[in-house]
């Protein structure tokens, strides 16, 4: 039995419909797994997000800062505020610039100068 040419051309076309099928489901596929992956992305930056969050009103407690005030007193000299000391901001003189001293490394002095008050979530 002999395959004629539309047989040949027939068979052709459903091989290259297959390829083109698989193809198109292993790129789907690829696409499903990038969407999957994103969104697990999505809901960790969320969650990440929840976390600060707390933190921050941890942090900011009334509370919390009037002992830290109140502990750092001495250092940080601070006072009420009296109504004249309120100005706008035209009226601030500007700061000039720092210049850093090339000979200081920048970096590990602020890293001396990082907070090492403990969080919730960050243990010491």
């Amino acid at each position: 039995m002999m395959f004629r040419t539309t047989d040949m051309v027939m068979i052709g076309l459903m091989v290259a419909a297959a390829a083109f099928t698989y193809k198109t489901k292993h790129e789907a596929e690829n696409q499903f797994d990038l969407l999957a992956k994103t969104e697990s992305q999505i809901r960790y930056e969320e969650d990440t997000i929840s976390i600060l969050k707390a933190d921050w009103s941890l942090l900011t407690q009334p509370a919390r800062l009037q002992r830290l005030t109140e502990s750092y007193a001495d250092d940080l000299k601070l006072g009420t505020v009296e109504p004249e000391q309120i100005v706008t901001p035209d009226a601030i003189p500007q700061r000039p610039p720092e210049v850093p001293d090339p000979n200081i490394d920048t970096i590990a002095e602020m890293l001396k100068r990082i907070d090492k008050t403990s969080t919730g979530a960050i243990k010491p």
